[in-house]
């Protein structure tokens, strides 16, 4: 059984270990907007402190919620880790969230304090929305947007106010006590927030902690991280790394393309991490900067399906001889479930440009078994079912949710909301998720296809709608697609709908990139009719 870990003690014990890494920024911390962009160990575990007792200075007590609506950064971490020092109980908020979704997380919430940045209060301020509702609020500066002090609510203070404070005294929650919170993706609605506690904390790092090789990071390793740092995954991925210290970490808050060039010349990192269409809109890069990629070993994808063009893409471009993609499946509620790992040899005999594959689960970690969604009851390989997952890193609930979370709770099996099948060789496999099913078909297998065949395709979701073909809705490099491209690419696939073309940076996104399919399907077919039932979202 894997041992409770609290966050709140990860980064003292690192800056104690002979071996430290050296965490690197693309911008300063918000929560430290001076304090330049390397830190070691022991810097990373004064600003905890630090951040602690500003949190303590503006009124946070053991037990108290605290919500952090911020800015992307590799800091949602540290807050995290202040949070649970002083024995409050945290609540991770991505700011790419909308105002009335960060308003329901809030009133769901009910903080004794918000850390909130400038950036999330000036669209509240412009909207006209009292998005804070007379809550106690630090503010922190943004490099997005800029609020005076006279702007600023009377319940809030800047950050400037609270900093340089007394040390807080230090208080730890019990191991089966709720530690912090962090929210799923939101491609249906408002998300969830997940609640976790130091030992499904624990549980869930235990295969981050696993001693694989060739998967874990070396001393040598330079690695780079850009994914969406309020979830889940931020907390595992630094636990994992503050073990096994790196030589160079490298946080990117910022996925645009032209600033990761900028990084991969500087830094040429040999472990890489993103969010899967993080990478797909980095395929770019493995033309623009193939020099700086040359030297990467291992590629992870995390919180979704990768497509296998955007694999097949990075893969090329290492110059190592046997350079790894590892995709995984995982969801906040359960943690880690499965691990599929590619090479190039694998991505050329597959020959097939579509792989829905997402590994085997690992023992002592996770089990999956798929079910009939109707009956529950087994179904054999081959045979689409519900997948419903086991794991000790099961959450403790959703926060004022419980009864949609125990929609989810078979008892020892969690359903996923997930459509998909084990193989021959007992691979899972995924379809769709069940409220995205497409009768016939798999909306993930034709995105992969017509992402592989339409090579100016930067982004391809499939809609599903009761009483039409799907629709493809696609963002293309110059917004304008080839007819006689698009008919060449379809010609062998089930009917589809006219394609939509919708400019990249109009694609409703939530704060993994993942597409916000319900309300793209609102926006572009003025309707929101799918065939799945929703029952598990």
């Amino acid at each position: 059984m894997a041992r409770p870990i609290n966050i709140g003690t990860v980064f003292h014990d690192h800056a104690e270990q002979a071996k430290q890494t050296t965490l690197h920024l693309d911008r300063p911390f918000d929560i430290a907007p001076d304090g330049g962009l390397v830190y070691d160990g022991a810097a990373l575990a004064r600003l905890v402190d630090d951040t602690a007792a500003s949190l303590y200075a503006a009124g946070a007590r053991p037990g108290d919620r605290i919500g952090v609506v911020k800015d992307n950064h590799f800091d949602f971490v540290l807050l995290a880790a202040a949070a649970t020092r002083i024995g409050a109980v945290p609540a991770n908020i991505a700011a790419a969230n909308s105002l009335p979704a960060v308003r329901a997380l809030l009133e769901r919430l009910d903080p004794a304090l918000v850390v909130l940045s400038a950036s999330v209060l000036r669209r509240a301020i412009d909207a006209g929305d009292d998005v804070l509702g007379g809550r106690r609020a630090i503010v922190l500066p943004s490099a997005r947007a800029h609020v005076e002090r006279a702007e600023i609510p009377g319940t809030a203070t800047p950050l400037d106010d609270v900093r340089n404070a007394a040390a807080a005294p230090v208080r730890f929650v019990g191991d089966d006590e709720p530690l912090l919170m962090t929210h799923t993706s939101g491609t249906t609605g408002v998300p969830k927030l997940v609640v976790q506690s130091p030992r499904t904390l624990g549980a869930a790092s235990r295969l981050e902690l696993m001693p694989i090789p060739f998967v874990v990071s070396r001393r040598k390793d330079v690695v780079l991280s850009s994914i969406s740092f309020a979830h889940w995954r931020a907390i595992t991925w630094a636990i994992a790394q503050a073990k096994f210290a790196p030589h160079t970490l490298v946080a990117v808050a910022d996925h645009e393309p032209e600033r990761v060039g900028e990084l991969l010349d500087r830094y040429r990192p040999t472990c890489m991490e993103a969010c899967p269409n993080i990478f797909q809109r980095w395929r770019g890069l493995t033309r623009t900067h193939a020099d700086a990629l040359a030297g990467v070993r291992l590629y992870i994808s995390t919180f979704d399906m990768v497509h296998p063009p955007t694999v097949r893409s990075f893969l090329e471009v290492s110059r190592r001889r046997l350079p790894l993609w590892v995709a995984s499946w995982g969801q906040s509620e359960v943690g880690p479930i499965s691990s599929a790992i590619f090479t190039r040899s694998r991505l050329r005999r597959l020959g097939n440009p579509v792989t829905s594959d997402v590994g085997w689960t690992v023992p002592t970690v996770s089990r999956v078994r798929v079910t009939d969604p109707e009956t529950g009851k087994r179904r054999g390989l081959g045979r689409p079912g519900l997948l419903m997952a086991s794991s000790r890193a099961r959450c403790l609930n959703y926060l004022g949710e419980s009864e949609r979370h125990d929609r989810k709770d078979g008892g020892k099996w969690w359903n996923t909301g997930d459509i998909g099948y084990r193989d021959w060789l007992w691979r899972l496999r995924l379809v769709d998720r069940e409220v995205d099913i497409i009768p016939g078909t798999s909306g993930l297998a034709l995105e992969s296809t017509l992402l592989d065949r339409i090579p100016e395709a930067t982004e391809v979701t499939v809609l599903g709608v009761p009483g039409q073909l799907p629709v493809p809705v696609l963002c293309v490099d110059g917004d304008r697609l080839d007819e006689r491209r698009w008919c060449a690419a379809v010609a062998d696939l089930p009917p589809l709908a006219d394609p939509i073309i919708v400019p990249w940076q109009d694609l409703p996104r939530t704060a993994t990139w993942k597409v916000r399919r319900h309300e793209l399907r609102a926006s572009v077919l003025g309707t929101d009719a799918v065939y799945g039932t929703g029952r598990w979202t």
